[in-house]
């Protein structure tokens, strides 16, 4: 077990802005009884930042912009809401919110924590589509176990 345990503890020092964010924004959303994935594919040409399964099944999409630049080159976002019960933006407070739809849900964080300013309106998920969301959820995160226990093995699902 120490070995697992070793190989867990990580140097942020490393992390992009964006991932520290998502950080952040984790351990946030894991105070409210959720639980996240990072980087997570809903369909073909989409990556989620952040996907979040929360207590009663809900499901929520959390896309980390670092900077300005980073939220105007995101093109696919729209593309996102199909996928989740809410959407949401995480922004560090350095972030000009006004960019942001009004729509959507909005988190302010850093590296450490974060703090959600508005909720995402609300798209409840066909229950097809949820159960599909909640095995992709459910694989992912299994397979990121397996791969830190196992990171020598080349599993076929990359």
């Amino acid at each position: 077990m120490f070995i697992f345990v070793a190989m867990m503890e990580t140097d942020i020092r490393s992390f992009q802005p964006g991932q520290l964010l998502a950080r952040g924004v984790m351990r946030h959303l894991a105070d409210l009884g959720f639980a996240c994935v990072e980087e997570l594919v809903p369909a073909r040409g989409l990556r989620v930042d952040v996907m979040a399964l929360g207590p009663k099944g809900e499901v929520w999409i959390v896309e980390c912009k670092s900077c300005r630049a980073d939220f105007m080159g995101d093109a696919k976002w729209e593309g996102y809401l199909e996928w989740a019960d809410r959407f949401f933006w995480a922004v560090d407070s350095d972030f000009p919110v006004e960019l942001l739809p009004e729509e959507s849900g909005l988190i302010i964080g850093d590296a450490y924590g974060a703090e959600t300013i508005r909720m995402g309106t609300e798209t409840k998920l066909a229950p097809a589509r949820r159960k599909v969301m909640i095995q992709k959820f459910a694989t992912h995160a299994a397979r990121r176990l397996h791969r830190l226990r196992d990171p020598d093995m080349a599993p076929s699902w990359s």
